[in-house]
């Protein structure tokens, strides 16, 4: 949540907690790239009106 809402607040102890929940780095990395990708779509279906596939 914190990568979405306040991304500029992420520390190097966010990563951290994350490591010692079994994560490597490029696990790590995974995760802000989904996220990343998942926040940039929202914002441009937000943006640009594109409503959601009726079965979605």
């Amino acid at each position: 949540m914190k990568l979405t809402l306040r991304p500029s607040e992420m520390t190097r102890a966010d990563v951290e907690a994350l490591r010692e929940q079994g994560l490597d780095d490029a696990a790590v990395h995974d995760v802000a790239q989904v996220t990343g990708f998942f926040n940039l779509y929202n914002r441009l279906a937000d943006g640009l009106g594109i409503a959601a596939e009726p079965d979605w």
